[in-house]
């Protein structure tokens, strides 16, 4: 490993920043990078409906307001914020990859 890893799996390279050092698999990836609140959140709720249960939806996003409001929609709905994630991009901007686990149908 060259000391980086591709946070949402479209050819952008960001610094390494692990919680536990481990990689985390997921089903889908959502690239929601550009995009501020509300669209994030509807994105994401329309992924996740998609999803089988147990399914894990990878989001990238640059919206600070989405970790509160990806933490709000999976309590209500039931689902698992399994991590969140934060790196810098080469450009400076704040890039966040979210995984959230469906839950058991």
């Amino acid at each position: 490993m060259d000391g980086h890893w591709n946070c949402a799996g479209f050819g952008t390279s960001y610094p390494t920043f692990t919680l536990t050092g481990d990689v985390l698999d997921f089903d889908e990836a959502l690239d929601t990078t550009g995009l501020v609140c509300p669209e994030p959140l509807m994105l994401v709720r329309n992924a996740v409906r998609k999803l089988a249960g147990g399914a894990v939806l990878r989001v990238i996003a640059t919206d600070p307001t989405t970790e509160r409001d990806f933490q709000h929609f999976c309590q209500f709905m039931g689902h698992s914020l399994l991590t969140i994630e934060q790196t810098v991009d080469v450009a400076g901007q704040v890039v966040l990859c979210y995984w959230i686990q469906k839950k058991a149908a």
